[in-house]
């Protein structure tokens, strides 16, 4: 019997007990829709950590955090080794920077503003990415380059009052500075301690450049950018390095001594994300402290695959539920069929044929109500990520993170679910068609069956 006509046989069979067979065919859907819509919250939420994690930092930036060195403790980043990471293969550029070790306090006109005041390299800044919105590199030891929102945290001195900040937490505009910095002069105020006194000097800063807006609006860079010169004047004045404060209490009390060539902050920023592991391997193995983008995917995509075999898991109970149905479906229609199975076996048709007919018959009810259950899933899963927002927003009053991803189905979950409804139908048959093919001739022919 060619397939052709096995495929006609059972489809004309089905039709013959539409409602038990459509009951059927919805169980299997329904089986299929819970797994897909499952899984897919696993889905979902692996996909906005990912977004989240990937948007938050350069995915090709590795930070360096220092060395382990088993006989003198831990290191501080040097020159030395900033050499070395300039050979590593595939690595395009290598920042270091040094911060200043107290609030960088500025003043312009009647208002004021704390800032972190660091010292970098701005060619392999420049390098690895940094830009600027207005203006120039800082060439002079007394030009400065703002981070674009910088000037958004400015005060209005000795400001008394409660309404300085409107509802999205920002300074109103009538108290703001009202200008672009470039090219203004600022006063940086550095501090020390003498016998317990405070004792100030303040440094005149010249604005030469304003860093360009950071690509998410959630973003706030409010960085300054000081020479290396300036630096060294700090250092002068203060009698420590990068300016860090005694404690006034205790004066006497000894600073640790750093390298004058070491970094608080090294960046390696690699030519493409596949050469990334490769660096942040090559490094962890000379006993670097290295993190990357691809350190924490690594754990998060390993706990996220670990929740969704464990949803799938639980998705496929529901198809071994519905294949109960599809079992007792097979079984009656071996009952309702014994004359047909009766004939073609009198006529000399293979056991083996009768066993693929019942066989075809019930994987085609699971194919069928897996395809129903996918379409279904992709609808519940728009109405999820489109709906469960504003319900969560006017039931409790908070509004979700943006661009969260509530459910997600990828073409593999479709693929899965599919597999696992063939094999389950499959299974729930084979026993009836094994039952089909001991069906006795001449009982199914008197109908005794």
């Amino acid at each position: 019997m060619k397939l052709k006509d096995q495929f006609r046989f059972v489809r004309q069979n089905m039709k013959k007990s539409k409602t038990r067979v459509f009951m059927t065919i919805l169980a299997a859907a329904m089986g299929s829709a819970f797994l897909i819509v499952l899984a897919s919250v696993g889905f979902g939420l692996h996909k906005s950590v990912v977004k989240e994690i990937t948007e938050r930092q350069i995915v090709t930036e590795i930070q360096v955090h220092g060395k382990s060195e088993s006989e003198d403790g831990n290191h501080h980043i040097t020159d030395a080794d900033v050499s070395k990471f300039e050979k590593i293969e595939n690595v395009k550029a290598v920042t270091k920077r040094k911060n200043l070790q107290q609030d960088g306090y500025f003043e312009y006109g009647n208002h004021e503003a704390h800032a972190q005041t660091v010292v970098t390299d701005m060619r392999a800044e420049l390098k690895a990415g940094f830009e600027l919105s207005e203006g120039k590199v800082a060439e002079k030891d007394n030009e400065i380059i703002l981070g674009y929102n910088f000037v958004d945290g400015f005060v209005p001195k000795n400001f008394e009052g409660g309404d300085l900040y409107d509802n999205q937490g920002k300074i109103k505009k009538k108290y703001q500075v009202g200008e672009s910095l470039l090219g203004k002069t600022l006063t940086l105020t550095v501090r020390k301690f003498e016998d317990g006194k405070e004792v100030t000097k303040p440094f005149e800063v010249k604005v030469a450049g304003i860093r360009k807006e950071p690509s998410k609006q959630w973003m706030f860079d409010r960085t300054v950018f000081i020479s290396e010169g300036l630096m060294k004047q700090i250092e002068e004045f203060t009698g420590t390095p990068r300016g860090m404060l005694t404690d006034p209490n205790n004066p006497n009390a000894e600073i640790e001594p750093w390298p004058e060539d070491s970094y608080d902050e090294v960046k390696l920023y690699a030519k493409n994300l596949e050469a990334v592991k490769a660096i942040s391997d090559k490094l962890e193995k000379e006993n670097y402290f290295v993190y990357s983008v691809v350190s924490e995917l690594k754990n998060v995509n390993t706990m996220f695959t670990i929740v969704k075999a464990g949803l799938i898991f639980i998705g496929t109970i529901a198809v071994l539920i519905a294949s109960i149905g599809i079992y007792n479906t097979m079984t009656m229609a071996v009952t309702e069929r014994s004359q047909d199975i009766g004939i073609m076996k009198a006529i000399g048709a293979n056991p083996k044929t009768i066993k693929s007919i019942f066989l075809l018959e019930s994987s085609y009810i699971g194919i069928i109500g897996a395809a129903i259950g996918t379409a279904v899933a992709y609808l519940i899963s728009f109405a999820v990520n489109f709906g469960l927002p504003l319900i969560i927003k006017q039931a409790f009053g908070e509004t979700p993170p943006e661009g969260l991803t509530f459910s997600s189905i990828p073409w593999s979950l479709p693929v899965i679910s599919f597999v696992i409804c063939y094999v389950v139908t499959i299974l729930s048959g084979m026993r009836p068609a094994k039952r089909a093919t001991q069906v006795d001739v001449l009982s199914a022919l008197r109908r005794e069956v």
